[in-house]
């Protein structure tokens, strides 16, 4: 067996594991920083030219985020779940600029954004 396919295979098994016993606040936490892995991974695809494997990727960032906005109360959650819903629905919409374009600094500019949006999760639960 490959090593990489054997390493990919435990991540996912551990990932699995990891999610099963994650409380609700730190499946987000767990989803957010899989968004910026995506992101991190498409950049890289796109500066080597892989291009079906940015989309591939660009694409798992947009479902990740998709879940992201799908766990949002709109109806309880106020003016907070409204605006990260308009945020989520922005970096989408950046995510596939990103894509059609090749440009770097829009996958870059929706990393800030998640990043910033992570520290605020991560600060409510401490």
């Amino acid at each position: 067996m490959n090593a990489m396919v054997a390493m990919r295979q435990y991540q996912n098994v551990n990932t699995q594991a990891q999610a099963v016993d994650a409380s609700p606040h730190r499946l987000i936490q767990m989803l957010m920083e899989g968004g910026l892995t995506r992101i991190a991974q498409a950049r890289g695809a796109m500066e080597r030219e892989q291009i079906a494997q940015k989309g591939e990727l660009i694409g798992k960032a947009i479902g990740i985020i998709g879940g992201l906005r799908e766990g949002l109360d709109l109806n309880q959650g106020g003016e907070l779940a409204s605006n990260l819903d308009n945020l989520y629905q922005y970096m989408v919409a950046r995510l596939l600029q990103a894509n059609s374009r090749n440009d770097v600094a829009l996958l870059e500019e929706v990393a800030d954004l998640l990043r910033e949006v992570k520290a605020g999760w991560d600060a409510i639960g401490q």
